[in-house]
């Protein structure tokens, strides 16, 4: 299934409430929160009372990604505040399989989210017990930059891995998806898309629209 996972991160904040329900209206089947605290990733961006506050006004997957140092200590407190998936850094956990086990304890899918440069060996031990993996394919920490060409084959990698071991598992691609640039990353193994300005930038309803009606043609192939 080929999802769409919309970044709030782009969006208007004076009109998050109804941005969110432009998306999901027009079809978005996720909500991607980027939790980012200055120190892994350069920018500061927010945390469990907006998680709080907008969880009032959809009932979409709410799709944590978690770019912070030690994402263990707040594991169960974006559980409680509503995430549906967590997913950590493989970078920034010093003992990852632990936290994963935090996430699953507090009853929610768990994810690793991989920076370009590091590679899918990161994942070798943890890989059987993971909902979703997440292809960084931009730097981390600002918006609106370029998809970096080498990360596809990293999720092409990771799809003929998971092929292997027989998973049924989520890949996610997170930076410069747009939907001119949509088929050629479903193609390379990915089904869950980030849109992020892509998505905010100008006509929501509209934006969203174009990513579900390349998604129906990708799914009908």
């Amino acid at each position: 299934m080929l999802i769409l996972s919309p970044s709030i991160l782009a969006a208007d904040f004076t009109r998050l409430g109804e941005q969110i329900q432009e998306t999901t209206q027009a079809g978005a089947q996720y909500i991607h929160l980027d939790v980012m605290d200055g120190m892994f990733v350069p920018q500061i961006s927010f945390g469990m009372p907006v998680l709080e506050t907008i969880r009032k006004c959809t009932d979409r997957v709410f799709d944590v990604h978690l770019m912070i140092e030690d994402p263990g200590r707040y594991i169960e407190a974006f559980a409680k505040t509503g995430a549906d998936i967590i997913t950590v850094h493989a970078e920034a956990c010093t003992h990852l399989d632990r936290v994963l086990q935090q996430i699953q304890a507090a009853g929610k899918k768990a994810g690793v989210a991989l920076n370009p440069a590091t590679p899918l060996s990161a994942l070798d031990y943890v890989l059987d017990g993971l909902d979703m993996v997440l292809i960084m394919t931009v730097n981390p920490g600002f918006g609106g930059q370029k998809l970096i060409p080498y990360c596809l084959e990293k999720v092409k990698e990771l799809r003929a891995i998971c092929e292997k071991r027989g998973l049924d598992m989520d890949i996610q691609v997170d930076g410069g998806i747009k939907a001119s640039n949509a088929k050629e990353v479903i193609q390379s193994g990915a089904n869950v898309l980030v849109g992020g300005s892509a998505v905010f930038s100008g006509d929501v309803a509209a934006n969203t629209k174009e990513f579900m009606d390349i998604f129906r043609e990708m799914e009908a192939l």
